[in-house]
């Protein structure tokens, strides 16, 4: 079995290929940036029609991972051309190219729970109406409409809640937060993290979860269907970072830089996961707690 996971080299990618590795498949990349000049990685602009078109008939995948996509809400607002242009023309190019070379591949388009607004209930199952709060939210409802277009296709749509683990950038919380947390412990800044709105509760899940319920998805879920991924569990921001702070063992001040403020901010995400669970029986394996120890162990080693 051969895959293909476009955004190859970014925060999931490794990850995705290391799960997809122990089933045996042979793994192919799509990316802007190859830094380890691995040769299964093709470098180059999911944007590009002749470079997307290259690939896919160059490694005929049996399935596909979408992962490649203009990742930041906040960013969003700044670009908001770039960002349509990217989750929904890149991923158009992707299914053309699907459907002139490959159509009995499996394609996986990874979305987001960002899709929902302000949600009528929590948690929050995939019926709900969707709402278009941001330029990155636009994007994405536009990519999962792109389905009704390709019916022909065998395409599944996850709504990916917040995840995270080692390797993550810190522009997302909470590396963002651990990362000045170790810069504090190894003196390279004062005891004071700034933050954004911590009145927020998210649904966190570990990155190695989440790629176990991306390899699922596409050998037990449903054509045409969308899953939500997430933990089913709400985490509040103030008592994370207080959670962060406490295994660090140090005094840290916490002040709110209104820089790190979103114009636009949903109160509450989480997700029910009643879908995927009972459509392929994935359930999550990591506590927050390991996570967010994994998550300090790393900075740790990189600072």
């Amino acid at each position: 079995m051969k895959a293909l996971i476009t955004g190859s080299t970014g925060f999931v990618g490794p990850y995705l290929k290391k799960e997809l590795e122990s089933h045996g498949y042979e793994v192919f990349g799509l990316d802007r940036n190859n830094p380890e000049k691995l040769e299964s990685v093709f470098c180059g602009d999911i944007c590009d029609v002749d470079f997307v078109e290259s690939v896919v008939k160059q490694v005929m995948p049996d399935e596909i991972y979408h992962l490649a996509g203009f990742s930041s809400v906040k960013k969003s607002f700044d670009e908001p051309e770039l960002t349509m242009k990217i989750n929904v023309g890149g991923t158009k190019n992707l299914l053309e190219a699907v459907r002139k070379f490959c159509p009995e591949s499996k394609v996986l388009i990874v979305s987001s729970a960002d899709v929902y607004g302000k949600p009528n209930k929590i948690p929050i199952n995939e019926y709900q109406d969707l709402v278009e709060t941001s330029p990155y939210s636009i994007s994405r409802i536009a990519q999962e409409k792109l389905i009704d277009e390709f019916k022909d296709l065998f395409i599944v749509v996850s709504r990916s809640f917040n995840h995270t683990g080692p390797g993550q950038p810190e522009i997302f919380v909470l590396p963002d937060f651990v990362k000045q947390v170790v810069e504090i412990e190894k003196g390279i800044k004062d005891s004071i993290i700034f933050t954004g709105n911590l009145d927020v509760v998210r649904d966190f899940s570990d990155v190695r979860d989440v790629v176990k319920a991306y390899y699922l998805l596409l050998q037990k879920g449903k054509k045409g269907e969308v899953y939500n991924v997430g933990s089913g569990k709400g985490y509040n921001l103030a008592e994370l970072l207080n959670k962060i702070i406490d295994l660090s063992g140090i005094k840290i001040e916490v002040k709110q830089d209104p820089s790190k403020m979103r114009p636009i901010e949903i109160v509450e995400l989480v997700a029910d996961i009643s879908k995927i669970v009972n459509d392929t029986r994935w359930e999550p394996d990591y506590s927050i707690d390991r996570t967010i120890e994994d998550l300090l162990n790393y900075w740790r080693l990189k600072i």
